[in-house]
């Protein structure tokens, strides 16, 4: 489906909207500006840890801590303090990059004086996170937070929905999630109940076997027009 119209969209009119979940990266957070510092070294060790991140068994200190030993020792350097001393500047230059999209705030906006619950699902270690959300002075936008290394459990689970819907204690009838991933946002969505839309900012097109959302749009001001009036 389109952005809804007609029929389909007097259909989902017709069960009112309480809440929206949002995935955090390349949603709510435009990530474009973070370059790949230690890019020969970065592909083949995330596929090393990427799930024990993702599930909080590593922190996300660790596995960059771990990623700039990597480099360094493949330049031919094993000083310890040298690997620290990069990371403290990458995390700098990282928090100093973060940035919104420009879509975001004038969606809360509207959020806010539609009296609409916001939750917030999103993949990923605790510290690496919460520090975007600190940053960013976002953590006070939602009513729940359901980060998978805190939980231990990763979208496309339908259980890190119902942790999200447990918390706002509104019908799931009446919760939308909102995400780029087909496979995480879109497929976890369905799978617990709620309706899924699908935010394809960059026009791509959905492959076969892809998880059909029940809405698509190519920016979040599009959702303004579903919101209570």
């Amino acid at each position: 489906m389109g952005i809804a119209t007609g029929s389909e969209e007097r259909e989902l009119r017709m069960k009112p909207l309480q809440a929206l979940c949002f995935d955090l990266d390349e949603t709510l957070l435009d990530g474009s500006r973070l370059a790949e510092a230690n890019g020969e070294i970065w592909p083949g060790y995330w596929r090393e840890v990427e799930e024990k991140w993702t599930l909080g068994a590593l922190s996300g200190a660790a596995v960059s801590l771990e990623a700039w030993r990597l480099t360094l020792r493949a330049c031919g350097c094993n000083d310890e303090s040298t690997a620290r001393l990069a990371l403290r500047i990458h995390s700098q230059i990282g928090r100093e990059a973060h940035r919104l999209f420009d879509d975001v705030r004038e969606l809360l906006t509207s959020v806010r004086k539609a009296r609409v619950a916001l939750a917030l699902i999103t993949n990923g270690a605790s510290d690496t996170q919460r520090d975007k959300l600190r940053v960013l002075e976002m953590e006070d936008w939602f009513d729940a937070i359901v980060i998978s290394g805190e939980v231990g459990i990763a979208k496309p689970d339908a259980f890190a929905f119902d942790l999200a819907i447990d918390r706002l204690a509104v019908g799931r009838e009446n919760v939308w999630h909102i995400g780029d991933s087909l496979a995480t946002d879109v497929g976890g969505a369905k799978a617990a109940g709620l309706t899924a839309v699908w935010l394809n900012r960059r026009g791509l097109v959905r492959s076969e076997g892809d998880p059909e959302p029940d809405i698509e749009i190519h920016s979040l001001s599009n959702l303004t027009a579903f919101l209570p009036r």
